[in-house]
């Protein structure tokens, strides 16, 4: 049985590819300011675009995206103050979005939500 790193890294390949194939670029991944943590950091056009992605290998104990508790788009959101603070970002649009990954044998399937909080 693959190690639940070994799953959410994984997961994050899966949703880099995803976002990219999307027209997202990839500014960063796993972000860290204080005690939190941004898996990716993207740009879409305009907007600087934090993303949560959440990996399940089953339903056993929800949906993916159930784990994105209003505590961790709290901490989540403080992050990305950070980072438009450390990157020097000013008058900048920003989004908060979820990509949920379910994994399969050899596959993963994929559902992005947009503007997610």
């Amino acid at each position: 049985m693959p190690s639940k790193r070994l799953i959410g890294d994984r997961g994050e390949n899966a949703a880099v590819s995803f976002l990219k194939r999307h027209g997202l670029a990839i500014l960063d991944r796993n972000y860290t300011f204080h005690h939190g943590e941004i898996d990716i950091v993207a740009k879409d056009g305009n907007e600087i675009v934090f993303i949560e992605v959440k990996t399940r290998r089953t339903s056993g104990f929800g949906a993916p995206e159930e784990s994105v508790t209003p505590l961790k788009q709290s901490i989540i959101r403080r992050t990305a103050e950070g980072y438009v603070a450390e990157k020097k970002l000013e008058n900048v649009s920003c989004r908060f979005d979820v990509v949920a990954i379910q994994i399969g044998e050899g596959t993963a399937h994929v559902t992005y939500f947009r503007n997610a909080f």
